[in-house]
């Protein structure tokens, strides 16, 4: 199904490389409409079902008035501005693919709001990591999501959210910006989310790109739900990456389920433990109920994986819906480092692929 566009820009010159270069490279992706007049431009929107519309910071868009499913954004001028009137801007004089993906990621905001589905670009995939279990390496296990797929050479984003987490527990490299520079950003809105999120990350000796944690661990508690979804958003959107790795505090509330709705799998972490596995059906019963309420679907995207599971005293959880793929053994005395050395290569995390 291809996305309808419409482009309202005054700029006649413009417009038409526009449309000649997206018809040119995306033409089993997009339905082109150009305007020129916003009185054409806003009758089509209803006549024509268009699904995004991208006009110009010339024109004055009343974006209350627009149809419930279409999303909308600014062409802008400026490469440095991200957001006008609270709307997406989209710099004008950048790459056509880069113009393309903030088109997509409109679109895919708009259509997950309207309709609960989300919009998949297939060349991005998000596996979200959490855990309704306190203390059972959750995050360790997604730092070695990320260092798995860095190794076979896919460009790999490791993208931890937790209040009180630390990516630099796990990768390291050289920078000068960090976390709380993209939160900054976010809450600013006068910055291209974009660029400085791609001017901030960092990549680790063993390939992984990664945020350096914030200055101050309370930064983390000004980032709200929708803010992050904007932030995973983006990263799908960049095209830069085949996989991103989400490290997340576990919830169910509607806040949580938000940002778990922008991932292609989630994985939950036990040990085997009575109270690991007594948490996790407890976790799993409320989903359930949940989800029948609230057709939220996320229990289909969950899979179950074991950390420090020992053969003598663990167990696997029965009576639940869960995909069970396995887990790795506990590493006495080891370190963090030595763990991931040794978990990082395992074929379990090839399953979630």
């Amino acid at each position: 199904m291809k996305i309808k566009l419409a482009l309202l820009e005054k700029d006649q010159n413009y417009l038409n490389r526009v449309v000649s270069i997206f018809n040119t490279k995306y033409a089993d992706k997009l339905e082109i409409y150009s305007f020129t007049k916003i009185e054409n431009a806003i009758s089509a929107l209803e006549s024509l079902r268009i699904d995004v519309l991208v006009a110009s910071d010339a024109f004055e868009i009343d974006v209350a008035t627009l149809p419930k499913r279409c999303g909308f954004a600014y062409f802008v001028d400026s490469p440095d501005v991200d957001l006008m009137n609270n709307q997406c801007a989209i710099f004008k004089f950048q790459k056509a693919d880069l113009i393309y993906r903030q088109i997509l990621s409109v679109y895919s905001e708009k259509a997950s709001s309207v309709s609960g589905i989300k919009f998949d670009d297939d060349t991005c995939k998000v596996i979200a990591f959490t855990s309704p279990c306190g203390g059972v390496g959750s995050s360790t296990m997604a730092a070695a999501c990320a260092l798995h797929y860095a190794a076979k050479g896919q460009r790999t984003l490791y993208l931890n959210f937790e209040r009180f987490g630390s990516s630099d527990a796990f990768f390291s490299a050289e920078g000068q910006f960090d976390m709380s520079d993209i939160i900054f950003a976010l809450k600013s809105k006068k910055t291209n989310l974009s660029i400085k999120m791609e001017s901030c990350v960092r990549q680790d000796q063993r390939g992984v790109y990664f945020y350096s944690q914030s200055k101050v661990a309370l930064d983390m508690l000004e980032l709200g739900a929708d803010e992050i979804v904007r932030l995973i958003s983006a990263a799908k959107f960049s095209g830069l990456y085949s996989h991103i790795i989400l490290d997340l505090d576990f919830g169910i509330d509607a806040e949580a389920l938000k940002i778990l709705k922008q991932s292609n799998s989630i994985v939950w972490i036990g040990d085997g433990s009575e109270l690991s596995n007594i948490k996790i059906i407890r976790a799993y019963n409320a989903l359930t109920i949940l989800e029948k309420n609230a057709e939220v679907p996320i229990l289909s995207r969950i899979t179950l994986m074991y950390n420090k599971f020992s053969n003598k005293s663990s167990k696997t959880v029965d009576g639940i819906d869960i995909k069970d793929i396995g887990g790795v053994p506990r590493y006495e005395h080891a370190s963090t480092a030595q763990i991931l050395e040794c978990v990082s290569p395992m074929d379990v995390f090839s399953i979630m692929d």
